[in-house]
């Protein structure tokens, strides 16, 4: 059975890490130039995804503090 959100890619952690090989492995000088582009095309993808995860997760805190705070205002509104 494959896990839940498995099917979105990488998680944000696996793909920090993909990264940090390929940049790793770049800077070492381990890459002939015909693996250069697709390293740099994999990186500019992986990059992308983290983009959309630090995205979403911000939009998801946002919503939630939004709502605790609504919550609390008429707690906060009653003690007045």
């Amino acid at each position: 059975m494959a896990k839940a959100g498995k099917t979105e890619g990488p998680s944000y952690g696996e793909a920090a890490a993909r990264l940090e090989e390929i940049l790793a492995k770049i800077e070492e000088g381990q890459v002939d130039i015909d693996e250069l582009s697709g390293l740099v095309r994999e990186a500019a993808q992986l990059v992308t995804l983290c983009r959309t995860k630090i995205h979403a997760a911000e939009v998801q805190v946002q919503t939630i503090t939004e709502q605790l705070e609504r919550e609390a205002s008429p707690e906060t509104d009653a003690a007045r």
